[in-house]
């Protein structure tokens, strides 16, 4: 029996209840009946930063689970997923003395394994803090695991599975996989993040991948003095990406380091399949001749082949501004539903392209497009494979990052360059070019085969001994629907008329009896072209919504700009 996991779960509820209770009058007015309530995007992001505080309160599970949601826009609304964007895993450093014991339980005496140790953390994170060493004469940052660390994250992993099934309640049948399916993700990462020797692995495979580059520097490991939960890493200082003063006093090309950084993230994801999943400025630095380092490989990933060559197929039809190429990308990556509204889609795809009027066709930033599909995802409900989650949202990190150090970054160009210097845009018109090669091979065979077959149908037409067989397609129950409208239609003309009738006929009791009837079904046939499933309901996402909320951002960002303050921002 888990006393701690019982305690946490009711913590927890404490915490998170009047958001459900919210969410429930969302969806039914005084919660069991009555129509929905429209939410404005301004409630969806005060509600937004009540959880983001809920998260925070709750400690680092929660933290890590928030950083995982942010990278979800199938399972959470756009202002969820910008706020919990500016969430960071930093908390104050536990204490010297709890953080020493779990050193020498996996090292031995600290005095006897380090010339020196600063017992002072230089950096606290909800899983890790990391301390200066020496040895051998060697600068070393130790990264050492929170003390009983383990037993709260299990703990916190157990109320997690068990709030699902009361979660499922408040979500839509389309999000419950997706819910569900996060769940297993999330015990999977977070596991792992605590896990020093896979990060270890990590670190060690991705550095040597950069070993030729001398403009990327990645510590190396010190693997006499790492365990499964202690990582002790050569030390390289440097200057945090986004300090702008300080690099531009050192004399640091910015647009070159822009560039530099969106070159080695391409290189991970297209050309090695791992990747460092965290690149929020604290994990950046620079070094005095411009070098790029990078820290803390915990949140690392893959990319298969096959989403690397349709990540490939994506900035290649962006660079082409092939509106067909990008959705058909999304949707053979799983990004994007098949059954999603192409049209509308597409007028996504064009505001995204309108945002940047006026420059040339590689100006634009990719950003502005990943935001307008995650917007839409939202809309257009789907499940997100895991690992391409991480890489949407590293996309869109790295991007803000460049911006930040080049207003002026142009992240196509940079992104075509790379592509074609690699190699890859050749490659994809070779690969053109065969496909329609094949498409002929199979149409002048089509050719040869449909004669003989036509033939035989139309015999069996003349002989009258032709079957059609045809299966509807009707998953939004859209038949159902009409048929539902036909029966009350029929019973409300029948029961009109025999009320007419029973008027004349009929004492006046047996004629209200008639005239109930009669409200009842019109009330039930006007109700059935309120409802939501109606054929006559437009799509929720239009290009005039959209501009809509492009404008309400827009105030909040203003407003936001003028309070001067981010307490969530990165550091």
């Amino acid at each position: 029996m888990n006393v701690r996991a019982y305690w946490r779960f009711f913590v927890v509820a404490r915490q998170f209840l009047p958001l459900l209770v919210a969410y429930a009058r969302d969806r039914k007015r005084f919660f069991v009946v009555g129509s929905s309530r429209r939410v404005t995007p301004e409630q969806r992001r005060e509600r937004a930063q009540d959880l983001l505080d809920s998260l925070l309160t709750l400690g680092p599970t929660f933290i890590k689970l928030g950083q995982l949601l942010s990278t979800r826009p199938d399972i959470l609304p756009p202002e969820y997923i910008e706020e919990f964007s500016k969430l960071q895993d930093r908390v104050p450093p536990a204490d010297w003395a709890d953080a020493k014991r779990v050193l020498e339980d996996e090292l031995g005496p600290v005095d006897e394994r380090f010339e020196e140790f600063d017992s002072d953390a230089i950096s606290g994170a909800s899983l890790g803090q990391v301390y200066l060493a020496e040895i051998d004469g060697e600068r070393v940052a130790v990264k050492i695991r929170r003390p009983n660390i383990e037993d709260l994250v299990e703990a916190d992993l157990r109320v997690i599975r068990w709030s699902l099934p009361l979660l499922m309640y408040f979500i839509d049948e389309s999000r419950s996989f997706s819910l569900e399916t996060l769940a297993d993700e999330f015990a999977k990462t977070i596991r792992e993040e605590m896990d020093y020797q896979r990060e270890a692995r990590m670190l060690t495979e991705i550095r040597e991948n950069f070993l030729d580059n001398d403009r990327i520097c990645i510590p190396s490991v010190e693997e006499s003095h790492s365990t499964r939960r202690v990582l002790t890493m050569e030390y390289v200082p440097g200057t945090k990406i986004n300090d702008i003063d300080d690099l531009d006093e050192r004399g640091v090309d910015r647009t070159e380091l822009a560039r530099t950084l969106q070159q080695a993230y391409l290189q991970m994801i297209i050309d090695d399949g791992v990747f460092h999943a965290d690149p929020h400025p604290g994990n950046l630095a620079v070094q005095d001749d411009g070098t790029l380092v990078f820290y803390d490989f915990g949140m690392s990933g893959r990319v298969d082949p096959f989403v690397q060559d349709k990540i490939v197929e994506f900035y290649a039809a962006v660079a082409d501004q092939d509106i067909d190429a990008i959705l058909d990308a999304l949707i053979e990556m799983g990004t994007l539903s098949p059954e999603a509204d192409r049209q509308v889609m597409g007028d996504v795809m064009e505001l995204a392209i309108a945002d940047a009027r006026g420059e040339d066709i590689e100006q634009y930033r990719v950003q502005q497009i990943i935001q307008q599909v995650e917007d839409t995802i939202y809309e257009f409900p789907l499940r997100l494979p895991s690992n391409l989650a991480l890489v949407l949202r590293v996309a869109t990190v790295v991007e803000g990052v460049c911006v930040t150090l080049d207003p002026d970054f142009d992240f196509i160009e940079v992104a075509t360059d790379y592509l074609r210097s690699e190699g890859y845009i050749a490659e994809g018109a070779r690969n053109y070019l065969e496909d329609r090669a094949t498409e002929v091979t199979d149409a002048t065979r089509s050719a040869v085969r449909i004669p003989p077959k036509l033939e035989s149908v139309l015999d069996r037409v003349e002989r009258e001994d032709l079957t059609v067989r045809a299966d509807i397609e009707d998953s939004d129950g859209l038949l159902a629907t009409m048929t539902k409208r036909l029966i009350l239609g029929m019973l409300l003309a029948s029961t009109l008329f025999s009320t007419v009738y029973l008027y004349a006929q009929a004492t006046l009791p047996v004629v209200g009896v008639g005239v109930a009837g009669v409200a009842a079904l019109t009330a039930a046939l006007w109700w059935s072209f309120r409802s939501k499933k109606s054929v006559r309901a437009k799509p929720q996402f239009t290009r005039q919504s959209m501009r809509e909320r492009e404008r309400e951002s827009a105030t909040l960002d203003t407003s936001y700009a003028e309070d001067g303050e981010d307490a969530y921002g990165s550091d």
